[in-house]
């Protein structure tokens, strides 16, 4: 279990180098929507996920694949990518949809995060939705364990930060230890400021109005969502995959 020192939160994609995540583990955030969307899929029973950090990136994987085996998913700017299958919301991804597929993504924010992170020992992809797994994999670590917001093009997100916080919050007991790092003191602090009105205080946040006419109705709330599945994806051999598959 790692000393509270021994945690740490990025606030945006470009808070870090790749470098800073070596002989650490990560712990990506993009709450609206990537890793919400990410923990969705494969709850419902998608195969697994190549993450990509561009669309020239999902169509040279796509090239290579059986066009009955995978679908192109995810978003640029919130809006679907024209000729993907999926887009970027939650939602969309039910067991009818993502059963036994391999699904190629692509967004704005999170999946650059997820490939910048690759020198990380492991890899874990949370939101509120799988809350408790993600808490229960930062208790079995000794080494660092970084929580990347995966923020809206390099900038401070509310809701990434506010699950960071969360994950501090719960993970210490609600009592934040004296010997922390800044950024930890700046997550937890956001997450006990707002704690009681979570769901509202995201709706309101800057990335929720840029989303509010772009992505299906109830997209905001269903991401809001505490520990509404049980699943761990993360990272193994470049893939997202339930690690407890």
């Amino acid at each position: 279990m790692p000393e509270s020192n021994y945690i740490d939160v990025y606030f945006s994609v470009q808070a870090f180098n790749e470098e800073d995540l070596r002989g650490k583990s990560a712990v990506i955030i993009d709450v609206l929507r990537a890793t919400s969307t990410i923990i969705t899929a494969v709850s419902n029973g998608a195969k697994k996920i190549i993450p990509v950090a561009d669309m020239e990136g999902a169509s040279r994987i796509a090239r290579t694949m059986d066009a009955n085996d995978f679908l192109l998913c995810g978003e640029k700017d919130g809006i679907t990518i024209e000729g993907y299958h999926l887009g970027n919301s939650p939602q969309e991804y039910n067991p009818e949809t993502v059963v036994d597929k391999t699904l190629i993504f692509n967004t704005t924010n999170g999946t650059k995060a997820i490939k910048k992170a690759n020198l990380a020992n492991r890899i874990y992809i949370g939101a509120f939705l799988n809350q408790q797994r993600i808490l229960n994999a930062m208790k079995e670590h000794d080494d660092e364990v970084v929580l990347i917001c995966s923020g809206w093009r390099g900038r401070f997100s509310l809701e990434d930060t506010l699950f960071a916080g969360s994950l501090l919050y719960h993970f210490f007991g609600g009592e934040l230890p004296y010997k922390t790092k800044d950024g930890a003191k700046i997550a937890f602090s956001l997450f006990e400021r707002y704690k009681e009105d979570l769901e509202e205080t995201i709706a309101k946040s800057d990335h929720a109005y840029r989303l509010q006419n772009l992505v299906p109705k109830g997209d905001i709330a269903f991401c809001c969502e505490i520990d509404k599945f049980d699943v761990l994806p993360g990272m193994r051999d470049g893939l997202i995959t339930n690690l407890d598959g």
